[in-house]
């Protein structure tokens, strides 16, 4: 017997209630669909809306402001700052 899928998919299994079941199966059946097409699908569209919300700003949103250095001017200063430690090196 030869395998039904292709090089790049992979097999995972999953474990669901009853119900949850019986409304994958009426689906699949309603839009002629395999269980795992629509699975792929809903898979596929839960990506897209969570990818949304998850642009930059949000994911850093939470710790933004949270920590600092209690000096307020560090992003005006940095290169005088630098400037600073190398020379610091060179006369060591």
């Amino acid at each position: 017997m030869r395998a039904n899928y292709v090089i790049n998919e992979v097999i995972t299994t999953a474990r669901l209630p009853i119900e949850t079941r019986n409304k994958l199966l009426a689906l699949a059946r309603i839009k002629n669909m395999t269980k795992s097409e629509v699975i792929i699908k809903s898979l596929e569209m839960y990506y897209e809306r969570e990818e949304g919300d998850m642009d930059s700003f949000s994911l850093g949103e939470k710790v933004f402001g949270k920590y600092g250095s209690g000096d307020g001017d560090r992003s005006v200063t940095y290169k005088e700052r630098i400037k600073k430690k190398l020379s610091d090196r060179i006369n060591v």
